[in-house]
């Protein structure tokens, strides 16, 4: 314990960046109690630093709530929490049916050179993208090499998440109202750069099995992915619920001719260990939180596809 307050010593840290720095400390992701298998980040333990003399820090994880994680998780961004009267209040609806009428119509073609300064810059998009904070902070890392684009069904989040963008001064990720079972194509094929990667990460379960068309890993979206991949693209799959990682797993693996599993020392159960985007989700920190397993698929395109 003294090595982990040591090592978060700092007399410019924050209490949010000092425990953000212990997550990263611990030599194993995960602890074991009687009743689950909980990360280790959010095990009993208490740090304290001292800036100085008169100045102490004290950390307590194990009293903190799942969502006051997730705002550690995205500290780095400073996101402002008073939204535009246009936006209003934010209420997140967990679950929205893609099969309905209101979701029917394709989502607008933007002009993408005003929507990114650099509009042939390699694409990554994240299709359910939620509240927007993965890509923010994504975006904000690779600046100058990659833009970012988000689809979401629910409309409110979309417009926090470009108010966000324009708070933060990015120009090089963008937020887009859409259902992806039908605005996906027509969107990315006109993009001008190549598509890089797309993730689908936590995707609403649908758990009825009269439901499960619902599920927005479908065989047109699989195929329209391939096709707009470019060679060595990477399409990165996870959820929580193993039902749906495996659904989303036999349907990417059905497509052998076009994609390989990236199969690499940390996976386990052909399962990733980690998150290979440097940060996780939302809902990643809330599931880990309530002790559950992530769930994780990586594939590349091998080939171009007619």
């Amino acid at each position: 314990m003294a090595s982990l307050c040591q090592a978060c010593s700092s007399s410019s840290a924050t209490p949010l960046l000092l425990a953000k720095r212990m997550f990263s400390l611990a030599s194993s992701p995960y602890i074991f109690t009687s009743r689950n298998k909980i990360p280790r980040h959010y095990s009993s333990f208490r740090a304290s630093t001292s800036a100085s003399a008169s100045t102490s820090v004290c950390v307590d994880l194990k009293e903190m709530r799942s969502n006051e994680l997730v705002d550690l998780e995205y500290s780095e961004l400073n996101l402002k929490y008073k939204i535009s009267e246009e936006v209003g209040h934010v209420r997140i609806r967990q679950h929205v049916n893609p099969l309905s009428s209101s979701f029917s119509k394709p989502a607008p073609i933007p002009v993408w050179d005003e929507v990114y300064k650099d509009s042939s810059l390699p694409l990554m998009v994240d299709i359910g993208s939620g509240s927007g904070r993965f890509l923010l902070w994504l975006a904000k890392k690779k600046a100058e090499s990659r833009n970012y684009l988000g689809l979401e069904i629910r409309q409110k989040l979309v417009k926090r998440a470009n108010f966000w963008v324009n708070e933060l001064d990015l120009s090089n990720v963008h937020f887009i109202f859409a259902n992806a079972m039908v605005s996906f194509e027509q969107l990315i094929s006109s993009y001008p750069g190549p598509l890089e990667i797309v993730s689908i990460l936590c995707p609403d379960p649908h758990f009825k099995k009269r439901h499960q068309k619902r599920r927005v890993v479908q065989k047109p979206l699989v195929n329209s992915i391939i096709q707009n991949l470019k060679p060595g693209g990477k399409i990165f799959v996870q959820s929580d619920v193993l039902e749906v990682a495996q659904d989303m797993r036999d349907q990417l693996d059905e497509e052998s001719n076009a994609l390989q599993h990236v199969d690499t020392v940390d996976t386990e159960e052909g399962w990733l260990m980690e998150n290979p985007m440097g940060i996780r989700t939302e809902r990643e920190i809330h599931a880990e939180f309530e002790g559950a397993r992530i769930y994780r698929r990586l594939y590349h395109k091998t080939q171009l596809t007619t």
